[in-house]
């Protein structure tokens, strides 16, 4: 059988790869203690963080839309006529990524390729799932299963994401003109998870300049200015900030947090805030929380008005690209060369991860999809 029947050979499964989320409020307590674990935060501070949980019920979006992910990659493989399977796994709630492969196996699965629902190159977006993938691996090898695994590459700046996601601002700027805001009185914020300055210090391959979680946040919020402004006839200057700090107020974390910097736009005579999430890919809990609900209340006592972009979720532009990444990732394990397309940028980042890309600061741990 030629590749054109089986594109995606070597691999006969395709894993999504996520965080994971409570289900309910009974799940959100033992949820926070595996997200924390090892870091010694107390259950008063963990329950303090579980309110914001609990105020949608105990419930985190992200395994719905997960499962709406997964529910259009597989309508857009049978699109194409690609039958391979798909399986879902997470890194801190059910399902766990050991107990897929146990299911992967067990589904004749023997080598995958895994998505990852995190575009960007930082130890908690990237390495970090290779640790997961290597611990469940190692697992379900003391059962006696063996699963390969290889994963697509960081795509921050794959067209179907960055794309997407200009298509997104530049619409929700269009309908805020459109509304009637004077371009002098809008702003536009590009959003993403901060993490602490070292871990953004140590982003990327070791040999390189680091700094790669930033960088490329920076960079694809660029390149959607500039899209938008030569699509709109505007002059915008779009700017990076960040939500969800979690550390102790001792660690330096990356600023500002977009509250802050509402309240100093406002000060500047700011009238309409587009905020754009241009670092998740759906509207998990530190969107639904820590934009549409904390940011909104900070807009509306500052009399701003926000416009939230959403995020590109089962965008059909975004799922054909994570389809594309996965055909990529299927050549290069053939052993060909294929194209790499990136937008905006140079080059691409690579699917196997260089040695002392995005370091564990706490403690060395095995990690697969590396040369490390």
């Amino acid at each position: 059988m030629t590749t054109d029947e089986r594109p995606l050979d070597p691999y006969d499964g395709i894993l999504l790869l996520s965080f994971g989320g409570p289900e309910k409020p009974e799940d959100v307590l033992p949820f926070l203690r595996r997200v924390t674990a090892g870091r010694n935060i107390p259950d008063e501070r963990l329950a303090e963080v579980g309110e914001h949980y609990y105020g949608f019920g105990g419930r985190s979006p992200i395994n719905d839309q997960n499962r709406a992910l997964l529910a259009a990659l597989r309508a857009e493989l049978d699109r194409r006529g690609i039958d391979t399977p798909l399986v879902w796994g997470n890194r801190n709630f059910t399902p766990f990524t050991t107990d897929t492969l146990e299911q992967a196996h067990d589904l004749g699965l023997r080598r995958l390729v895994t998505v990852v629902t995190s575009a960007y190159s930082s130890y908690s977006s990237c390495r970090q799932y290779r640790e997961d993938l290597a611990a469940a691996q190692q697992a379900v090898a003391e059962a006696g299963l063996a699963v390969e695994i290889d994963k697509v590459r960081p795509y921050s700046n794959h067209p179907g994401f960055a794309r997407a996601n200009t298509r997104l601002v530049t619409e929700a700027v269009r309908r805020t003109l459109r509304d009637g805001a004077l371009p002098a009185g809008i702003r536009l914020l590009f959003v993403t998870h901060s993490i602490p300055t070292a871990m953004d210090d140590t982003s990327g391959p070791g040999d390189s300049e680091g700094n790669a979680y930033s960088r490329q946040h920076i960079a694809l919020g660029a390149a959607i200015t500039d899209e938008v402004n030569a699509t709109l006839d505007t002059d915008f200057t779009g700017e990076l900030v960040f939500c969800s700090r979690s550390g102790p107020p001792s660690q330096p974390w990356l600023e500002p947090d977009i509250n802050d910097r509402l309240e100093e736009l406002a000060q500047e005579g700011a009238q309409v805030v587009v905020v754009a999430p241009i670092g998740f890919v759906s509207d998990h809990m530190e969107v639904v929380y820590d934009l549409d609900t904390e940011a909104a209340a900070t807009a509306e006592r500052l009399g701003l008005r926000l416009v939230r972009v959403p995020t590109v979720g089962v965008d059909p532009e975004f799922v054909s690209g994570l389809v594309d990444l996965v055909l990529e990732r299927a050549a290069q394990a053939r052993g060909e060369e294929p194209p790499t397309p990136v937008w905006p940028g140079r080059e691409a980042m690579p699917s196997t991860c260089a040695p002392g890309c995005c370091p564990n600061l706490r403690d060395a741990r095995p990690a697969l999809c590396g040369r490390d």
